[in-house]
Parts: C-alpha cells; sequence; structure tokens
C-alpha cells in the first residue's frame, strides 16, 4: 500500500481529476468551444479528403480492414477505432485547416473530435458525453504540453507528442475506464507518442503524425481496459517524458482543476489555412493595406514584427504546393495585402503562382529587432505589419490575436461559414452539409452521435 506521504503519480492524479468531473459540471461555453472544435475539424477533413496523403492513409487502412465500429468520414466504409481515427484525424489535418491550442500550436481539436467521435459511435454514447470526452480530454493534453512549451519543439518534438493524451482521455471517458485503468491509458500514452517537427513543417509528415496520435491514444485505452498496465511514474519520474521533452513549471500540470479550462481560453478555429502562428500577422497586412487604401504596385517595403520570430518559424517566400504555403509567412502577408486577406483558396497552386503576390513577397522584411516576448508563448502574441509606400507614407496594423481565438472570442457564425464553405467539398449528397451543421448545433441534446456519424457516410 502506497504510504500518504508519497504523492501520487502525475497519470493517476489527472485520472482522478477526469473522472471526479461530470459532463453537467462543465461551463457551456466549453461544450459550445467542443461543438465548434468538431464543426472545424469536419469542414477541415471534409477539405483534406481528396490529398494524396489522406488517401493513401485512408486505403491502407481500408486494405487491413477489421471488425466494422466506427465510421469512415465521407466514405461509407465501416473500420475499428484505432483505425477509423487515423485516417479521419489525418484528413482533417492534411488540409492544414484544423484547429489549434494557441500555446503550442497543438492541433488537440482535431484529436479529441475524431476520437470522441468513433469510440462515441461505437459505444452508442450521447451528444453530451461525447462533448464532455472532447473537453476533458483536450484540459489533459492541453495542460501537459503547457509544461513543454517551448522545450518540445526546441528539441524538435512535434505536438503530437501530447495530442495523444487527449486521444486516451477521450477514449477512455466513453469506454468508461475506472481511475487506475484510464491512469494508465494515460501512461501507456506517454510511450505512444510520435512525431519529429522537422518533418511536420517541411512534408506532409503533419497529418501522419496527426493520425498516429489518434490511433496510439485509442490502442492505449483499449490495452488499459483489458488491464494492461504502464509505468504509472513516466511522466514526472526521471528519464520520462517531462524531462526527455523539457517540460517547465510542472506543478501547473495538476493545479487548479476546474478554475478554467484549456477549450476555452486556448482554442483557436483557423478562419483561414496554413500555420496559425502567421494569421495574426496576415489580418494585420490586411488591415495596414485596407486603411491606406493602397495598391500592390503603391509597395515599396513591408516589415514584418512577430511573436513568432523568436522560434525561427517563418518559412520561405514563394511557395509551391500547399505544405509551403501553410508555412510561409512572406506569402500569407503578401497575399493578405494583394487580396485584402489570406483565405481557403490561397492553397491552390495556382494562386500560389499569382505574380502580384509574388512579387510583394520579395519586399517582405522582418524586424531584426521584434519586441520581447511576455511569457514562454511565443505563439500567443500576434504581430505588427509595417506597409512603407513608394511615396514614403507608412501605414501599420497589429493584431494581437487572431479572429476564432479563444482570446478574441469565437463567433459561431464564423465556424458556420468555415463549415458551410468547406463541408461540401467531401462531395456528400445536397442538404447533408446543412444537416450536419444543425446536428453538431444542437449535439449536447442528442440521446446518440449515432445520427450524425450517419450522415458522414456515402451509403
Amino acid at each position: 500500500m502506497q504510504s500518504p506521504s508519497v504523492a501520487r503519480p502525475l497519470a493517476r492524479q489527472l485520472a482522478d481529476f477526469v473522472l471526479s468531473t461530470s459532463a453537467d459540471a462543465l461551463p457551456a461555453l466549453a461544450i459550445e468551444h467542443a461543438k465548434m472544435s468538431l464543426a472545424s475539424t469536419l469542414a477541415s477533413a471534409a477539405m483534406g479528403y481528396g490529398i494524396e496523403s489522406a488517401r493513401i492513409i485512408r486505403e491502407i487502412e481500408l486494405a487491413d480492414g477489421g471488425a466494422p465500429a466506427a465510421g469512415l468520414w465521407f466514405d461509407g466504409a465501416r473500420l475499428p477505432l484505432a483505425s477509423a481515427a487515423r485516417a479521419n484525424a489525418a484528413a482533417s489535418d492534411a488540409a492544414a485547416s484544423d484547429d489549434s491550442d494557441m500555446r503550442s500550436i497543438a492541433h488537440i481539436g482535431t484529436i479529441v473530435s475524431s476520437v470522441a467521435l468513433a469510440v462515441g459511435e461505437r459505444e452508442g454514447a450521447s451528444g453530451r458525453d461525447v462533448l464532455a470526452a472532447m473537453v476533458l480530454g483536450y484540459e489533459v493534453a492541453g495542460r501537459i504540453d503547457e509544461s513543454l512549451t517551448p522545450g518540445r519543439m526546441q528539441r524538435g518534438f512535434h505536438g503530437s507528442w501530447s495530442t495523444v493524451f487527449g486521444a486516451c482521455v477521450a477514449a477512455g471517458l466513453l469506454l468508461r475506464l475506472d481511475a487506475p485503468r484510464l491512469a494508465h491509458a494515460i501512461a501507456l500514452s506517454a510511450t505512444s507518442a510520435s512525431g519529429m517537427a522537422i518533418a511536420a513543417d517541411t512534408s506532409c509528415a503533419r497529418e501522419y503524425h496527426a493520425g498516429q496520435a489518434a490511433s496510439a491514444g485509442i490502442r492505449a485505452a483499449l490495452a488499459a481496459q483489458r488491464g494492461f498496465e504502464g509505468e504509472l511514474g513516466v511522466l514526472e519520474q526521471p528519464r520520462g517524458l517531462l524531462d526527455a521533452l523539457g517540460g517547465q513549471s510542472r506543478e501547473d500540470i495538476a493545479r487548479d482543476w476546474g478554475a478554467s479550462w484549456d477549450i476555452v481560453t486556448d482554442l483557436a478555429i483557423k478562419l483561414m489555412p496554413g500555420a496559425h502562428p502567421f494569421h495574426a500577422s496576415a489580418e494585420a497586412a490586411a488591415e495596414a493595406a485596407r486603411a491606406g487604401a493602397i495598391r500592390p504596385g503603391d509597395v515599396a517595403r513591408i516589415v514584418v514584427s512577430a511573436a513568432v520570430q523568436w522560434t525561427n518559424f517563418k518559412g520561405e517566400p514563394h511557395p509551391r504546393n500547399l505544405v509551403d504555403a501553410a508555412h510561409s509567412l512572406p506569402y500569407f502577408v503578401a497575399a493578405s495585402i494583394a487580396d485584402d486577406g489570406f483565405g481557403w483558396r490561397h492553397m491552390d497552386v495556382a494562386t500560389m503562382a499569382d505574380p502580384v503576390i509574388a512579387a510583394l513577397q520579395d519586399k517582405v522584411e522582418f524586424d531584426p529587432d521584434p519586441p520581447p516576448l511576455p511569457d514562454r508563448f511565443p505563439h500567443r502574441h500576434g504581430g505588427t505589419v509595417t506597409i512603407h509606400t513608394q511615396d514614403g507614407t507608412v501605414h501599420r496594423a497589429t493584431c494581437r490575436a487572431p479572429r476564432g481565438s479563444g482570446a478574441r472570442g469565437i463567433d459561431w457564425r464564423d465556424v458556420e461559414a468555415k463549415f458551410l464553405r468547406l463541408f461540401p467539398l467531401a462531395g456528400l449528397s445536397a442538404g447533408t452539409t446543412e444537416a450536419c451543421l444543425e446536428a453538431i448545433a444542437h449535439l449536447d441534446k442528442a440521446g446518440s452521435v449515432r445520427a450524425l456519424a450517419g450522415l458522414l457516410s456515402r451509403r
């Protein structure tokens, strides 16, 4: 028997916190943000469904087959839980249009959405229970990743090292694991995570990581359900996950549970595609150009001063494909000035080749001395864009947080506009877009998520 003086392993503390929180105890805004995240994930998956990387993952899982448990979105086939969640998460992440966490740009929402809907479908869970599982999975992943930021990225590890915990908690709740089993699912997830940041920034490995995190979290929960045990101290012990990935402020991981919810404070819905750290600068660029009624030919210089400069995460100008474009801050800024904002069409190769946008990219410079960060989270703090014109006038705008972020407030109308723009790309029957959006909006009242899951099938 463990001595009372010995602290419970962090994995067990988190499991106890999760299981002590009922769905009815969660604030209404947390549940609403979970709906928004689900809508965003499905919209992004519709855009990503036809991308080659997503197609390859889907074909691998279909070829492997297995016991039908959950639906493959926009396809109609049914696969084992981990397989369905892997393919669905990869499709959402492939389009670079899924939501992010503003502390670390980890795509927690994609993972908890794809996992909770898959497990909830198999288990016949209510809509409210699925949304609560998303909120609580997001919370655990967010708390762990907050400790890992920025050390994780500095060491080269992608956000999948933390999103896997959102997957296992969401799955574990819907599988009704008790505290010891949920703790072991969390511990097993810590040894299942993977993903290198350099690969995510330069290739389609980003969506591969998302699929791996969703699959690994489910498999950890299923293993724990059957009694498989891991090392409960794997998070905090020497040579554990926090040591390996540079965890900071470790005491905050288990502090003040329920005082606030990460899905409320740090979730950000992408209202434009691409890397979320660039969205604030894109908004600032469009605002500065709009305020000065600037035409592309008027521009002499464009100076960007962004918090993200402290991470050396800027990308290169003149992208040639979706991966390049999603990670090019010069492209975001130039396109926003040319087209009064950055949007979904800017992920098209034809738009990337626009000579007007290309010429503006060559005029982008970066502030050699950007303002110091107020904390260790560079992705939270936006950017300033200054446009110098040929006649010597200067126009400047600052955006502290992009539209669609928790810090600025997320408007359902923006989420709906994104959904209506992207979801039809999946090619489902007429009327399905509106029906799915309606089902998501009222999911907390649904006795089962199977009706929503059925709408996502071609059959």
